[in-house]
């Protein structure tokens, strides 16, 4: 009787070119003349190389804040993707404006620190969004201070960083007024020796996240209370999540 020949199952072999579309959160040129840069997709942050750079096929499409659609190669293993293509899908020339483009610089920072690369993130797609539509604000919002201070706080607590509001960051005490000069956060009367924050600032702080981003936008904070939140924003990035480089250009501002 004749036996049946085993079946050998064929080795699986993994993809190694995807699609992927994403904006530009950084770029930078490695001594070689490569590019190399970091994009937030809906997939995750993402980051790759242009062989040739800034002397590429590549680099008009691979400016910062470009959304972006690209072919990618990566073996198992590799620190990088290779772009194999690259193709504009969108692009906001008014972030070059003066007095945007710091705004935007600062967006694209902070969520290059906060999402990190590889990691199976469930909100992706809704930290895309988010982030998109926050370079979509300060490119044609008539207040795009207000827009990045807004969508900045949105994306700490996307991201898992949401201050606490509700009891002082050092005894717990409830109903705290008053902004903690070391960690961003809001201190009780007893533990503070600085000036309490007006009522529209801790109205904001105390329901951003809860808040969806129009509501926000409708109820801005007046001009002239906005720095304690800036310098609570700063102390507390610096702190929870790591060091951005924006701030001086946003206080030069």
């Amino acid at each position: 009787m004749t036996q049946p020949v085993p079946h050998t199952a064929r080795p699986v072999r993994r993809q190694r070119s995807a699609s992927r579309s994403g904006v530009v959160l950084r770029r930078w040129k490695t001594p070689k003349g490569d590019l190399i840069v970091s994009l937030l997709t809906p997939q995750g942050k993402l980051r790759a190389i242009a062989r040739g750079g800034l002397r590429g096929k590549h680099a008009g499409a691979l400016n910062l804040f470009h959304h972006v659609g690209l072919q990618v190669y990566a073996r198992p293993g590799d620190e990088l993707a290779v772009i194999q293509q690259a193709s504009l899908e969108g692009a906001l020339p008014r972030l070059a404006l003066p007095e945007r483009h710091p705004y935007a610089h600062l967006l694209a920072e902070l969520a290059d620190l906060l999402f990190q690369e590889g990691e199976a993130d469930e909100y992706g797609q809704q930290a895309f969004d988010l982030f998109a539509g926050a370079l979509r604000g300060v490119a044609h919002h008539h207040d795009p201070e207000w827009v990045a201070l807004v969508m900045s706080y949105k994306l700490l607590a996307l991201a898992g960083f949401p201050q606490r509001t509700r009891m002082c960051a050092r005894c717990g005490a409830a109903d705290p007024q008053h902004p903690d000069p070391f960690g961003g956060e809001l201190l009780c009367g007893r533990c503070s020796h600085q000036r309490a924050l007006s009522p529209s600032s801790l109205d904001f702080l105390r329901g951003v996240v809860r808040r969806s981003v129009r509501e926000n936008m409708d109820h801005p904070v007046p001009a002239e209370d906005r720095a304690p939140l800036w310098l609570g924003l700063e102390r507390f990035v610096g702190v929870q999540v790591g060091r951005v480089r924006s701030w001086p250009h946003l206080h030069a501002g």
